[in-house]
């Protein structure tokens, strides 16, 4: 290309995330070309030559640099999108025998399919080379020497060579990204956006408490060593445009190795990245080297909790704080973050006091919990996500940070919280003396008992496993996760346990296939005593934990009245009570043999190991998948001790129709009946609140509601939370 051909101004579009227009919109000015407009994830510039290899070697901000051949609207129909591209001369820009390939965006009513509009763009292509008497082109979609740019929007179609050819975002310094990993272009943002740049040029340090695989220092470190961020990239896209200079790119890029030389050794700015992972660290320090950089960037091994400020960097030293934490997508993560917020606060006001601090988080909410006050914040996207860049300063308490001690976990609390945690104080000291005399180490310490405070928390074993219960649509839904995380920041303090050990789910009306979804699938079971009984229980994957434990008296008096007898446990999930009654009492033993029936394949699995826990033999204590109502219509066999515990409500794919306790309660207890032999019990329970048994039952059969008397001290706040029945035939007059 001529020299004079190099000034002539063409149009360009530069792509990026949403949410960084304005700034790509400045950083292109600064290269020398000229925004004249921004459009959703995209700036359109008019700039020479020069200055678009400059924004593909220097942009920090952009996912691609577009050289515009065509914008035309009216093409909403593949015939007409089809003669728009081959209106353009293709031999000025694709050399013969070079390989192509096409990235086509959007829509229209016609064209529906990304596929079909890049296809219909590569034959345009085609058929306008053929008519020129040019060979037809090879497509290559994963090394083309040419990749076009095709966008279409309400009949308007933007065309262009992609000049930047991988997206820029990718420098090739990051092969071990670590756990979900920031995007370099959204990371030069966020140190934009906390002015970075300028805390550069006053030569500040800058930190990272959780800098996990490098990203933001290695964005930060190559911002104050003046390096181009993608100087290390061996080919962009107009490496096979027919129209590329090689002669002026190999001067600009001369230039920027100059620059990143000078830069490298002048530097004077501190950079520090914590970690408590040695694989993220490790990564880290991969990347690092592979960005050129590595002598910029010193690296801690170091939890918050143990975060202090580098030996090497003076108290006089003013600086940002920056990190991109975990946001929490899963509501089982929560305990431990909302701990982590926390402690991000108080290392970051124990350590650099004065300082201004940038957290970037999908969940502003966690945010809160930094306890400082954000003065600014910028709305971004992180992928899908919608987040949120939170500044704020680092109050500097007479430069006394190194020597303050931590802020007591107590200071911290707010109002309701400390509400919250006094009345698990109160049931614990309620609790404790009924605890000690029966050795139990699974109970129920908190139901709901403050009314803003939906949550029941079960201690299981010293593990503590917490379920939300659903807001109404009354209450304002910000307000229930504050004091959901108020409330699982003083659960791990009041329980002196680690936040690790608490689960957090929710807890709602289930329905169709919602009520047997896995909630995840951790595999981390533990076991637990309850009496004479070893039961195995999972706090993490499914909604329910393996044990119910309002019905722990129901077992215990299970294993009371089972010695000798033949026991029959229908929905008998993991057999829990079928385990008690086999093992019975100390002073009269177990029942003879058993039969547990449930539909469910995972549940039968925990059921036998339960059994092989406590040394039941499977030849006497049998397990059978089938529908309890029809097993029951088929069954011969009688039995002299009956549990019948019937979910509420039931829309199994595996059964036929649906279960209604209510409704079906009846249907189900004749049955059973029919299976009990004469002088046995048929101990029927079940949770719905409102139950009501059928009074044609009680006129056939002898029932007792010992309901009352089937609550430990753990449950008695809440006596409708099931009801039990003991059922036996009458007998004859």
């Amino acid at each position: 290309m001529s020299e004079s051909s190099q000034q002539v101004t063409h149009l360009f579009l530069a792509t990026c995330p949403k949410g960084l227009e304005e700034l790509l919109a400045d950083e292109l000015r600064s290269l020398g070309a000229e925004p004249h407009k921004t459009t959703v994830a995209g700036v359109h510039f008019r700039a020479d030559l020069e200055a678009a290899y400059r924004a593909c070697l220097w942009s920090r901000l952009a996912n691609r640099i577009v050289l515009c051949l065509l914008r035309e609207e009216g093409n909403e129909k593949p015939e007409s999108l089809h003669r728009a591209v081959a209106g353009v001369d293709w031999g000025r820009h694709l050399r013969p025998g070079a390989t192509l390939a096409v990235d086509f965006h959007g829509r229209s009513d016609q064209i529906r399919h990304t596929r079909f509009g890049a296809q219909t763009v590569k034959d345009g292509v085609v058929d306008a080379l053929q008519a020129q008497g040019r060979p037809r082109p090879d497509v290559d979609l994963q090394r083309p020497d040419l990749r076009l740019y095709a966008h279409l929007h309400r009949g308007r179609l933007t065309l262009g060579i992609d000049l930047s050819g991988e997206s820029l975002h990718r420098r090739g310094y990051r092969r071990d990204v670590g756990h979900a990993p920031l995007k370099e272009n959204l990371a030069a943002a966020l140190l934009i956006r906390a002015g970075w740049p300028q805390r550069l040029r006053d030569g500040e340090a800058l930190v990272d408490p959780l800098c996990g695989a490098g990203t933001l220092l290695i964005e930060a470190a190559l911002m104050a060593a003046d390096m181009a961020p993608n100087l290390s990239r061996v080919r962009f896209g107009f490496h096979g445009w027919a129209q590329h200079d090689e002669t002026l790119w190999a001067e600009l890029k001369r230039e920027a190795e100059a620059r990143a030389s000078i830069g490298r050794k002048r530097c004077r700015n501190r950079l520090f990245g914590f970690d408590q992972s040695p694989p993220a660290l490790a990564a880290a320090k991969s990347n690092a080297m592979r960005a050129g950089i590595p002598a910029l960037i010193s690296l801690h091994g170091a939890s918050l909790a143990a975060l202090e400020r580098p030996d090497d960097l003076g108290v006089e030293t003013r600086g940002l704080v920056i990190t991109n934490p975990p946001y929490g997508e899963r509501l089982g993560e929560l305990p431990e973050l909302v701990t982590l917020y926390r402690e991000l606060g108080e290392g970051v006001r124990r350590a650099f006091p004065g300082w201004r601090m940038a957290v970037f988080t999908a969940n502003p909410d966690l945010g809160h919990r930094i306890g400082l006050r954000a003065d600014k914040q910028y709305s971004l996207k992180n992928g899908p996500l919608e987040a949120k860049l939170l500044l704020m300063d680092v109050p500097d308490e007479a430069r006394a940070g190194a020597e303050r001690a931590a802020v007591p976990a107590k200071a911290s609390r707010s109002e309701g919280g400390q509400m919250f945690a006094n009345r698990l104080e109160k049931n614990r000291k309620r609790l404790k003396k009924w605890l000690k005399q029966s050795g139990e180490s699974c109970y129920r310490l908190y139901d709901a008992d403050m009314p803003e405070y939906a949550l029941a928390v079960d201690v299981y074993d010293g593990r503590v496993h917490v379920q939300e219960y659903a807001p109404p649509r009354s209450v304002n839904p910000a307000q229930a996760q504050k004091r959901l995380y108020d409330a699982l920041q003083v659960i791990p303090e009041v329980l002196d346990v680690e936040p690790a050990q608490v689960v957090v789910k929710r807890r709602e009306k289930q329905s169709g296939k919602e009520q047997y979804r896995k909630q995840a699938s951790s595999g981390e079971r533990f076991q637990v005593s309850e009496g004479r009984a070893r039961l195995w229980v999972n706090l993490r994957d499914y909604l329910d934990t393996g044990l119910f434990l309002d019905h722990r008296p129901v077992r215990r008096m299970l294993g009371e009245m089972a010695a000798g007898k033949r026991f029959l446990n229908l929905f008998c999930y993991t057999a829990a009570a079928t385990v008690q009654a086999a093992l019975g009492s100390e002073q009269a033993g177990g029942a003879s043999d058993s039969v547990s029936v449930d539909l469910s394949n995972t549940y039968l699995e925990w059921a036998r190991d339960n059994f092989a826990l406590n040394g039941l033999d499977p030849a006497r204590h049998r397990v059978v998948r089938d529908d309890c109502l029809r097993w029951l219509e088929t069954a011969k066999a009688e039995f002299d001790l009956i549990f019948l515990d019937p979910p509420t409500f039931s829309n199994s794919k595996k059964m036929e129709g649906t279960l209604d306790v209510q409704r079906d309660h009846g249907q189900l207890i004749t049955l059973a009946m029919a299976r009990l032999a004469p002088g046995g019990t048929l101990v029927f329970s079940n949770n719905q609140r409102r139950f009501r048994l059928d009074d044609e039952l009680a006129q056939r059969f002898d029932v007792d509601d010992i309901s009352s008397r089937t609550f430990d001290p753990d449950f008695q706040r809440r006596p409708d939370i099931h009801h039990v029945f003991l059922i036996r035939h009458r007998e004859a007059e």
